[in-house]
């Protein structure tokens, strides 16, 4: 089983994947999906190439009606490709892997994937909002999540 950075990593993955279908960028999206997936085998990276173009014709004649449904299956199946990818990866090997996804998903996005923070520190990815409140207090808000400190107890003296 994959950390939760590697999942959400592979997810992100999905969403690029299909956000890129039909647009401008899709043959450059495409070659490096295919070749990420394929990890050298020309096999491998053709089958992905015809699994991509599949995908991209799947969402062009998904109507109106269905195609909030498509996306969400064809995102699924692409997070469920990277999860196997980076599954069966150890090591160094994983680490190139999950770099050049999250490479792809940064480019594409504009997102970013990873990050850290020390004790007592708070980390959040992606497009966050902070505002200050009240000296030392802020709030911030992330996609649907919100998250309010609370306010510092008075100080007694």
């Amino acid at each position: 089983m994959l950390e939760a950075a590697l999942t959400a990593l592979a997810a992100a993955g999905g969403t690029a994947v299909v956000q890129a279908a039909g647009t401008d960028a899709w043959d450059g999206v495409k070659a490096r999906v295919a070749r990420l997936l394929g990890r050298g085998d020309q096999n491998r990276e053709q089958a992905e190439l015809e699994r991509l173009d599949q995908a991209a014709s799947t969402l062009q004649a998904a109507g109106a009606d269905e195609g909030e449904l498509v996306r969400a299956r064809q995102e699924s199946s692409w997070q469920t490709r990277f999860e196997a990818l980076l599954e069966n990866l150890a090591g160094e090997e994983r680490g190139r892997a999950a770099a050049q996804l999250r490479a792809l998903v940064e480019e594409r996005t504009g997102a970013v994937t990873e990050v850290s923070a020390g004790d007592g520190g708070v980390a959040v990815g992606g497009n966050v909002n902070i505002r200050a409140e009240h000296a030392g207090v802020a709030a911030w808000t992330m996609g649907d999540v919100s998250v309010n400190p609370p306010s510092p107890s008075p100080r007694r003296g």
